[in-house]
Formats: structure tokens, sequence, C-alpha cells
């Protein structure tokens, strides 16, 4: 086996197969066998249950009947809509499933060696940042002979009652895949980055603008390999999956199998009054039950397209149980769309790549504030900037960052009464470019990002950040919950991304000769205003350089103005307390930088915490002869390493 994939409990599929064919019996396995245990743990099946084979219930069972293919499903008694659509998803991706289902010819039934039948499979899931391989016996739950979850509408096909009992296996019993997201599953199938959308709150239906930037996100993800299912919510106090008078079933998963733009002949945009229709096909994972509005099967829509023109716009609709709307009734339909991104990081696509950084990270709760790990969401003032911390740069000018935070999968402890997701969430701060300690005090640093709050397993979103350093900052919404999290970053280029685990810089044999830091000192740099002209044509490009002892920090440079905003933050951990910090302006130029002033900075503790203006003067002491120009700034000092 691969070292990057994981046999679930040391199960090792080759190891077992060899040991059934040497002693000529069919796998039972004994970490999820064919007993109430692996059913349920609270709801019993209505009817007897017998485990049988698949040879017990057709004469030549395959795992695959003419392919794959996301019409292959149907959903059983289990409210497990949301896997079915998940799965439907994954068939229409072929190097997708070939993760998932791996060496299926190796596994599928032979009828000319059935020598080679051992009764057990595998399935590989990515189980929290880890692809994880699933070993399992083929005895599946039956009443009356009919398998009694997910099947083929093909009798003697398999390969989806297979994957559902490894999926199963995995979260503990068959019960526990009652009632998800096919969101998770599709993050279990792929590794996937999964946003979650609420087109009601979002306003998609009324808001066309934010319609089409969806339209054109959706159309790049499913181009790009990308995977999307979306459903109706129930309104409180509904039964489960309600039919709707349109024919869409509310509570209910979808999976979408093509997005489309269309750009209409002269005939057809005479017909329908537009240039460009915008359209999606949706599969129900029951087969059957359609829309039944604009576009659906018999509509007044598709007698104005012959099949000429349905084949060459690419509207075919395959199967039973799939068909086309438009956009814009998708967004008045369905409240909510779980968009699945295969994020590219292959350096040989000819698509956008991606940087990637994965930490795995944890909650956890001390009594000792600067040890506690669970501070709980941004509300919490007091121990907020408990939580763990991991920090980043944007080495670009801006660039847009997609983050990714993961909670633990609960499933398992469904049959405990805890199985139910924590609301998670994250917040970013642009902090010091300089910056390599904890955070224990918001001061000069901007809060730049929020993530949604929401008991979701996975929290997903998507920010264009501008060129430095930052923190972020993964918490639970309430303190003192624990549980383990990953967190995936993805940037045009590397991130540098890492936990921030020190509060201090550390005491050290070389701190007794050379000194330890006495003073923490906090510097922003707001703006430079007024500055001497440069060229010809009355500006310049100035940048800041902050220098404390032996370190000193540069700014991005401001182009073509005398009046700069720079935003700039450092922090400096001082051992001679009674040296100034200097903050000089310059401008820069290709031949040799110009110095355009500066100032000195006491920064003690007793300095007010308040925006100050400080005039500029030439080099040599605070008395030094003043030009030009003056700059914006904050400054915090502490004695107290851990408070800033």
């Amino acid at each position: 086996m691969s070292s990057s994939v994981q046999p679930f409990r040391d199960q090792k599929y080759h190891e077992l197969k060899r040991q059934c064919i040497h002693q000529g019996r069919l796998f039972e396995d004994p970490e999820f066998p064919a007993s109430d245990e692996s059913l349920f743990y609270q709801k019993a099946p209505q009817g007897k249950v017998e485990w049988k084979r698949p040879k017990d219930l057709c004469q030549d069972p395959y795992l695959f009947v003419n392919g794959i293919s996301s019409h292959d499903l149907h959903q059983g008694s289990l409210g497990n809509c949301w896997f079915v659509a998940a799965c439907s998803c994954l068939a229409l991706r072929k190097t997708l499933w070939q993760q998932v289902i791996p060496d299926f010819q190796e596994q599928e039934w032979d009828p000319k060696r059935p020598e080679k039948y051992a009764g057990i499979f595998r399935f590989r899931f990515w189980c929290f940042g880890i692809w994880t391989e699933v070993v399992i016996d083929d005895l599946l739950p039956t009443i009356d002979g009919t398998l009694i979850y997910c099947h083929s509408n093909v009798e003697n096909e398999f390969w989806s009652a297979l994957l559902e009992k490894a999926y199963a296996k995995l979260a503990g019993s068959y019960e526990a895949l009652d009632g998800g997201s096919a969101a998770d599953a599709i993050v279990d199938f792929t590794g996937a980055v999964a946003e979650s959308i609420d087109l009601v709150q979002g306003k998609y239906s009324e808001t066309i603008s934010e319609q089409m930037k969806l339209f054109e996100d959706l159309l790049k993800v499913h181009k790009r390999g990308g995977l999307i299912s979306c459903f109706i919510a129930l309104s409180s106090g509904s039964a489960n999956e309600v039919q709707a008078k349109t024919g869409l079933v509310a509570g209910h998963a979808y999976s979408v199998t093509a997005v489309r733009k269309l750009h209409l002949g002269e005939r057809l945009t005479f017909s329908f009054k537009a240039e460009k229709l915008f359209m999606v096909r949706l599969r129900n994972p029951w087969g059957n039950r359609e829309w039944n509005g604009a576009w659906s099967d018999n509509s007044e829509e598709w007698k104005k397209v012959s099949s000429a023109e349905r084949k060459s716009l690419g509207l075919t609709v395959e199967n039973d149980g799939e068909f086309w709307m438009t956009f814009e009734d998708w967004c008045k339909n369905f409240t909510d769309v779980d968009i699945c991104r295969i994020v590219n990081t292959s350096v040989f696509s000819i698509h956008k790549t991606w940087e990637a950084k994965m930490m795995h990270g944890a909650w956890t709760k001390n009594s000792e504030p600067l040890l506690n790990r669970c501070g709980g969401c941004f509300d919490n003032i007091e121990t907020f900037l408990q939580n763990p911390q991991y920090i980043f740069d944007v080495k670009k000018t801006e660039d847009k960052v997609l983050i990714s935070l993961q909670q633990e999968d609960r499933r398992r402890s469904k049959k405990v009464g805890k199985g139910d997701n924590i609301i998670i969430g994250f917040e970013i701060f642009k902090v010091e470019d300089n910056r390599s300690y904890r955070l224990h005090k918001l001061t000069v640093q901007e809060r730049v990002a929020t993530s949604p709050y929401i008991n979701t397993r996975n929290v997903f979103l998507k920010k264009i950040l501008k060129q430095g350093r930052y923190i972020l900052i993964p918490t639970t919404y309430l303190p003192g919950i624990t549980t383990k999290f990953i967190l995936r970053l993805f940037t045009d280029v590397p991130s540098k991304l890492r936990e921030l685990t020190a509060d201090k810089p550390e005491m050290t044999c070389w701190s007794l000769l050379c000194g330890y830091p006495r003073r923490i000192t906090q510097i922003k740099i707001h703006a430079a205003e007024g500055l001497q002209e440069q060229d010809g044509s009355g500006g310049a490009d100035p940048y800041v350089l902050i220098k404390c002892e032996n370190q000193q920090v540069r700014s991005p440079v401001q182009h073509n103005t005398t009046s700069a905003i720079f935003n700039t933050q450092v922090i400096f951990y001082r051992k001679s307390i009674d040296s100034p910090i200097i903050v000089q302006v310059w401008n820069s130029n290709i031949l040799c930088d110009q110095f355009l002033g500066q100032a000195l900075l006491a920064a003690s503790p007793s300095d007010p915490g308040e925006q100050q203006t400080l005039q500029l003067r030439g080099r040599g002491s605070q008395e030094a002869e003043e030009v030009p120009g003056h700059i914006t700034i904050k400054v915090f000092s502490s004695d107290d390493l851990v408070e800033l």
C-alpha cells in the first residue's frame, strides 16, 4: 500500500484477501459485522433484516454494468439523499471516482476466474487530511431479498451499495448516515474545498449582478472538475422531503450535472427575446420527480427548439430524474448550494494553479491563559486571542486566497448523542510585517476578514488580500469547546503558513551574554504627507524605513505622490530601551535612494496610544533642523513582553 494511504483500523486489503483465498473462505469483517450494531443505534429498520452477498441476490453480480454513471443510484430507505447526490456528482468525474474505488478492475467479479473472489472490497476516503482505505465484506442488508439502502437501477450492479457500506463503516453505522451534507461526502470522496452558500440570505434571486457572479463561478468550478449540489431547506415544522407544486422536493439534495452559457442563434434569439441562456441541469437522486416549470420535459420552451438545436447547444437530457432549469429559476427555487472546488496544485496544468498549505490543529483547554487554546469567537474579548494562531505572508501587491477550516467528523459519536457539528469560523488580521510571536492584544492590527460562523463541517472563505503579513485565528463560536481541526490555505505564491506557538523570545544561554529584551513596542506608520517633490512632475516615490537596534523593516514603495498612505505595522523586542526607534522616509530611485527626513521615537510605556503627527527632521538628534513633510503614527509600548 502507498505510504500516503492509511488503512482504516489497520485492515490491509491485500493481506486479508490473500488469507481468505488461501483458506478457501469468504471475508467476514469483524470490525463492521453483519449485525444490528452496524445497522442502527436507535431506529431499527422496519422488517426482518437479512445480510446477503451479491451472488445471493442475482446470478451475475458486477461492480459496474456498462461503466459508472450518475444515473446508477437510487436512495433506498435511509434519509441520505445527500450521499446519493454526492455519488451522482462523483460518477461524473472518472479521475475522482477511480481514487475512491482503487484498482476497480482487480476488484471486479470475474466469471472466468471465480477463485479470485473472496467477498472483500476496498474504498478510499479523504479523512481529515489523510487518504484512508476502508475494507469491507460484501454482506449487504436486505428485507425480503431486496437491498434496503442505496442501490443501482440495474439489479446486478453493486458499486453504490458497497461504497455506501464502506462509508457507513467509517461513520460507525448505517443510521449515522441518516441526515447529512452532500458537501461533506464530496470532501470525503475527493479532498475538495467545500463552500456552502445560502441563496436566500445572499438575495441571489433578487440581485442580478450577484446572480451573474455566482453563475460565472459555478461555470468555472464545473469546467475545472469541481462538483456542485443543491437543496431546498425545509420550513420549520415541515416533514422531511416534501414535494412542492413545482415538482421539486424540499429537504432533498440534487446534484448539478451541467452548467451552460448558451449563445442563441438568430431564430432562437427571436423566439426567446434573449441572446443568451444561462442554464443548469440537475438530477434527483430518486431518479424521478422532476421540475415542472420552464424548460421542464414537456414545457413550451422545448417545443421552440429542434432536436438538432438541442444537440448543438448541449441541452440534452439523458435519463429520467434529470432536468434543465434557467439559472434565474434555480436561484428562485433552491435555498442552498454546496460548491466543492478541486483546487489545482499541479505545476503541469494549463489552468491556474495554487500553492497549498495544510495544518492540523486543535482547540484545547487549559486553566493557564497563555496555554489555553479554546477562547471562542471575536465577541469573547477577554479570551479570543487564546485560540490557536497561524501566520502567513502575501508576497504580491495583492493576492486572492482561499481558506478552508474543517472540524473533526463527529458522526461516530451520534450513538452517544454527541454527533452534531460545532459552530466554527475564523478571523484574519493584518499584523506587523515582522511579527513572529503570538498576538496578545489588538492595537494597531487591522481586522480584514471574518468567515461565516456556522455548524457545518467545513467553513470556506475567498478573499483578496494586500501585500503584508497576516494572522489567521480559527475559533469555535463559544469558548471552552475542544475538538480537532484542519486548516487549508491556497495562495498564488508560497505563503509560509505556520502556527505561532511562542509568546515571546526564548531565554537562552546567549541571552545572558547578549542581553534579553526588556520592552516590546508596536508602531503603525499611517501616512507621510507634504514631502519634498523629487521629480519634474511634482511627485516622489516614498517608502519608510523603521530602525530599532540591529533590526530594520522597510515598507512597500508608494509611487508618484508626496502624500503617501502606508499603513505599515512593525513590532520590536527591545534590549536597549534608552535608544530611540528611528522612522525614516526615503525616495526610491533607480540609481540612488534619497533621504527625505526622519523622526525619533522614545517609545516608552507612558506615551499616549492615540494617533500622533510628527514633523520630519534631518539626520541627527531630536533637535535636528526641520525638513518638509510629517508622518502620522501610532505607538504602543509595554515592559510586559506578553501584553501586546
